[in-house]
């Protein structure tokens, strides 16, 4: 026998899409939910039953090897139209369940309980149920561990919806500061080419550097899980990617960098070092077209850091200044800010085949 349509049904079929499980791949949690239903009830067969429109879907089972039925099958579909529970001791006795296919054919189910699943708003979306192949009765015992169970059935699918909100909120918030950041940086690149003053000019480079960084910082912490912490080999190769974009065609920018994991602070210092150190090596280090390197390295020796910035430009058979050589002006300032957050010592020096920064810092 068919069962007739819940009498709110739209709102229950509106209530099982919002979970967003209807085909789901298997998942441990329910797996064990139906595991120890079938231990505790003494049956073959047990399951997560989720009714649609025009199925019953399984998100778990045991001893059943179809992955969903036809309502015409279904005894779950009458299960949902009473209040909390529903057993049939014997299907052959029960008009409901006397010509359901499951019964009358080779699989020879004569026994039924199930517990409805109902959600928050009062809507029920399916069962956790059992089955036999014997006509039997279920203790008090098991009726109410069975309607325990089906409520951490639903306990574990309002987490996973709730961890798939969180996820496309995150998403978004992550997809709006990287637009606004992308457009303040546009903003300082227009302005830095409409002005002549080479120290304005200097400045909003820097700025547009520093914001760049705080962008790839944001987009890393944002794919942490939460945490506050980034894993530094990803983080720094964005930041030289990023930087090698705009870098002229004679010089090439390498990275090579452990994957060790920094909190947001120290790891946004060495993003601001990084592209301090490169910017200074494109203005002064390779003049005329000159071809060149700069390589970045970061290792790690025990409890400590070591973040190594070289080039192999002109370095002192340049004839350089400090300012220059990256020793002075606002570059050299904010590289010694950022080796204060890292509680680290920054070595400048300048050679003949190029200049070398170096910061030792506490892991």
């Amino acid at each position: 026998m068919l069962a007739e349509k819940h009498p709110q049904q739209d709102q229950r079929l509106a209530t099982l899409a919002s979970y967003d499980v209807l085909d789901s791949a298997n998942e441990a949690d329910f797996n064990d939910i139906v595991a120890l239903a079938s231990a505790i009830c003494d049956v073959p067969v047990s399951l997560i039953s989720l009714v649609d429109d025009d199925r019953q879907w399984f998100k778990a089972q045991v001893g059943f090897d179809p992955t969903e039925t036809t309502l015409d099958q279904s005894v779950c579909s009458h299960a949902i139209l009473e209040d909390d529970f529903l057993e049939v001791s014997d299907m052959s006795k029960d008009q409901r369940t006397a010509d359901n296919p499951l019964h009358t054919g080779e699989v020879g189910v004569q026994f039924y309980a199930g517990a409805n699943l109902v959600a928050p708003d009062g809507m029920p979306i399916g069962t956790l149920c059992v089955l036999d192949h014997k006509p039997r009765q279920l203790t008090e015992f098991q009726k109410q561990s069975l309607k325990t169970l089906s409520r951490q059935v639903m306990v574990q699918l309002e987490l996973r919806k709730r961890l798939a909100l969180e996820e496309a909120l995150k998403a978004e918030m992550d997809h709006r500061v990287k637009n606004s950041l992308q457009t303040i940086a546009s903003v300082l690149r227009v302005a830095a080419r409409s002005i002549d003053d080479v120290d304005a000019q200097g400045v909003l480079d820097t700025v547009e550097r520093r914001i760049s960084a705080v962008g790839t910082l944001h987009s890393e912490l944002m794919g942490s899980k939460g945490h506050n912490s980034v894993d530094t080999k990803p983080y720094l190769d964005r930041v030289v990617r990023l930087l090698a974009d705009v870098a002229p065609d004679n010089i090439a920018l390498t990275v090579d960098a452990v994957d060790v994991a920094l909190d947001a602070r120290k790891a946004s210092a060495l993003g601001m070092i990084v592209s301090e150190f490169v910017a200074n090596s494109i203005k002064h280090a390779f003049p005329n077209g000159r071809a060149g390197v700069v390589e970045i390295a970061l290792t790690t020796d025990q409890a400590e850091g070591r973040l190594t910035c070289r080039d192999n430009g002109v370095g002192k058979d340049g004839g350089h200044d400090a300012e220059a050589d990256g020793r002075s002006g606002m570059g050299a300032r904010l590289m010694s800010a950022a080796a204060v957050q890292l509680n680290g010592h920054l070595d400048y020096e300048t050679q003949n085949d190029g200049t070398m920064l170096s910061v030792v810092f506490a892991i």
